[in-house]
Formats: C-alpha cells, sequence, structure tokens
C-alpha cells in the first residue's frame, strides 16, 4: 500500500497537535505495516509567516519520504486586515473574498499541488483542511482522498470557500464525537466514508528523564502547567488572568508554568513562569509532577497534551466552551472543566487541598487513553479504513472510541 500525506509543515521540530498526528501516522504505516509513505509539504517552520527554512528536496526522516517545496508566497501582509473584518461575519463573506482570504493567508504552494496531482500514491491524505496545501489541492487529485479535518468551531470554518473542501474529499476522519458532529452539522458529507479515529499517544517514560541544558528547572513547590503555543487564541492570556486573579485570593507556593512557543505573551506576573518551548525529556517531568495540566483553549478538535497528561496520571482542567476537551473529560471521568473564573477557582483550589481526587481524576483519563489512544491501536484502525477507502468499499467505521 502506498500513501501520501498533504500537509503545510512537517518534521520532528514541529510543535502542533495536527502536525505531530499526521508525523506519529506516517511513520507508524511505515513502521507498523511496512508501508510506502510519502509526505508532500512546504519549507516553512513557522505557521504565522510561512517563511521558507527547510531546504528543498526529498529528505528520509523516520522511515517516510519527505518532499518539500518552495512557496511562491508566504503569509502576506494583507491578510490580518482582511482576515479580521471576514472573520468578525463569516457566514456573511463573499467567495471571492474568502478565495482571496485563503491565498493571503498562505503557504502558496503550486509545485506542492502538481506533484499531489501527479501522486502515484494508492491513498493521498490531507490535514488539516484550514490551509492552501488542503484546500487548493484536494479537488485536483485523481486518486481516493482522505481528509483530516481538525475541524473546530472557530470563524474560518464558516467561509464560504470550504463548502467545496469537504465536498472534494472521498474520506473523513474525525478525532472527536464533538468534531464529528460539527463537520456533519455544517457540510453534506453524509456520502463520504467517515471514522471516528481520534489520535495516538506514545506511553510516557517509565523513569524520571534528564532535562536538556535549555530546559527549564522544576518548580520546588506545586504549580500547574499549560502546555502548547502562548497565544490569546489558544486562551493563554485568559488564564494568565485567571491565575493572577487566584493568587490574589490564595497567596501561596502554586505556580504556573506555560511552556511552549510563544507568540503573545502575558503580562509579567512573579508566580507565572512563562519558559518557551521545552524538549520531550521536560514536557514528560513536567506533566508528572504538575497538580493539573490546564488546558484553556476553546477551539481544539482533540487536544493531545490532554490525553499526554492523563498518560502521566495527572488530571486535566479544561474550558467548558471546548466540545473536544469536555467531551474527553466527561467520557474519561479524568478532568474537570470551567466556565468563568468562579468555576477555575473552585476547581484549582478542590485539587491542591485534595491528593486523593487529583489521583483519581488521573487514574481514570490513565485508563481511557490505555484503552483508546495508543498508537498500536489507532495505526491498526487507521490502516484498516484506509485500504477500504483505497478499494472504494465501505470500512467498518471502527466508529467508536
Amino acid at each position: 500500500m502506498r500513501v501520501a500525506f498533504v500537509v503545510p509543515r512537517y518534521g520532528p521540530d514541529i510543535i502542533g497537535g495536527a502536525e505531530t498526528a499526521a508525523r506519529k501516522l506516517a511513520e507508524g504505516l511505515v513502521a507498523r505495516k511496512g508501508w510506502d509513505v510519502e509526505v508532500l509539504t512546504s519549507c516553512a517552520e513557522d505557521f504565522v509567516t510561512w517563511a521558507d527554512v527547510y531546504p528543498e528536496g526529498d529528505h528520509r526522516i523516520n522511515g517516510v519520504l519527505v518532499r518539500r517545496f518552495i512557496s511562491a508566497a508566504g503569509r502576506d501582509p494583507s491578510f490580518h486586515p482582511l482576515s479580521a473584518a471576514l472573520l468578525a461575519d463569516p457566514a456573511s463573506a463573499s467567495l471571492p473574498d474568502a478565495e482571496r482570504w485563503l491565498d493571503l493567508q498562505g503557504p502558496v504552494t503550486p509545485s506542492l499541488a502538481d506533484a499531489a496531482e501527479a501522486s502515484p500514491a494508492d491513498v493521498v491524505i490531507f490535514y488539516p483542511y484550514l490551509y492552501y496545501p488542503t484546500a487548493r489541492v484536494i479537488d485536483r487529485v485523481g486518486v481516493p482522498t482522505v481528509l483530516h479535518p481538525a475541524a473546530h468551531d472557530e470563524p474560518a470554518l464558516h467561509l464560504p470557500v470550504f463548502p467545496r473542501v469537504f465536498a472534494a474529499a472521498d474520506a473523513l476522519v474525525f478525532q472527536t464525537v464533538a468534531e464529528r458532529e460539527l463537520v456533519q452539522g455544517l457540510f453534506p458529507v453524509a456520502s463520504h466514508h467517515q471514522m471516528l479515529l481520534g489520535l495516538g499517544v506514545d506511553d510516557p517514560p517509565d523513569a524520571p528523564q534528564t532535562l536538556d541544558p535549555g530546559d527549564p528547572a522544576l518548580p520546588a513547590g506545586p504549580f500547574l502547567v499549560c502546555l502548547g503555543r502562548v497565544d490569546s487564541h489558544k486562551g493563554s492570556l485568559m488564564l494568565a488572568s485567571m491565575f493572577a486573579a487566584y493568587k490574589e485570593r490564595h497567596p501561596g507556593p502554586l505556580r504556573l508554568i506555560m511552556a511552549g512557543p510563544v507568540v503573545e505573551a502575558p503580562d509579567p506576573h512573579p508566580e507565572i513562569d512563562v519558559v518557551g518551548a521545552v524538549s520531550e525529556a521536560a514536557k514528560w517531568e513536567l506533566l508528572r509532577h504538575a497538580v493539573a495540566l490546564v488546558s484553556p483553549s476553546r477551539w481544539e478538535a482533540f487536544s493531545l497534551v490532554i490525553a499526554e497528561a492523563w498518560s502521566a496520571g495527572t488530571p486535566v482542567v479544561v474550558n467548558a466552551n471546548c466540545g473536544a476537551t469536555t467531551e474527553h473529560c466527561r467520557r474519561s471521568g479524568g478532568g474537570l472543566f470551567f466556565d468563568g473564573y468562579a468555576e477555575f477557582e473552585v476547581i484549582i483550589e478542590r485539587l491542591c487541598a485534595d491528593d486523593e481526587l487529583a489521583f483519581e481524576l488521573g487514574r481514570r483519563g490513565r485508563s481511557y487513553v490505555d484503552g483508546r489512544f495508543r498508537w498500536p491501536i489507532i495505526i491498526d484502525r487507521y490502516a484498516t479504513f484506509l485500504e477500504s477507502v483505497a478499494a472504494g468499499t465501505r470500512g467498518s467505521d471502527a466508529g467508536t472510541q
């Protein structure tokens, strides 16, 4: 079986849920199934500018043939004012304006599009829905196509440019029930092959990890951790503001560590540590020792860091307005969710005071992940589904997680 992934950026150094998921699926199909897997992607590392960083050409990474293409354009400076205007009322945007928005967002990769159209793969897989390499390419491919939307209820999903994208896919793979229901409610996809897959999660290290020289030292006292991009779009500034308010009402040793690429830093606070991106070793040590992982984002399609926290036996606290993360908490019994400061305060105070509760939440979360989201389970189900798509037959859908 030969498959090709089309993604806007790719590589072990790329931090992001969708990017990590696509890479792990590609590597898993090579390692576990022995399939011939290639990735068609840009030379970009940064999703904000899409500037070419990696060298153009073919590279072999963990058994996957990675083919990088120079972009004709990255993110145009005029994208931001147009985006602000359109996303304020996306349902009223005209199709020409939405098409222009898509191209100005970047990365514009016509050479990648040509390569995808000419690919000898049995199936071409697109991930996620939002960018040019999917939206401008998926309807040009002659072989069966699979779309991983990685969709959440953000304004861009409602732009009139995307119904064509979803219609062009032969199959759809969803990460949560919430994502599936969202897409089914917005687009006529009833005739598509569909699968509810989720994401795979690595087993945590068995022993404490040695931190890299650039990693931050673990605090001596209790701390909350927020992993991922530090960005208002991810709820980071809201979390920092709520934590500062919590500390005014509850003085003590508790700290907040925000670890991930910094797009928008919160206001400085003596008990908030914004440490930037950290190594894998530091990530697992932070998760292992935290009182809880806090995910303040309301726009997530799955949230890999939540599953990783549960793998480490750590409870999670999530934004009640995020369908995917609250779904995980309800189904697992491994996390709590807040809608506003008052609920946040009560949750954090309770977790800090009740070790038995924190342990039980972490235990339930670990059981949930072990039964549904370990990579061998995910890869075997995914491979069976791809084979059915390539053959043009209905797969079993493996429809429940």
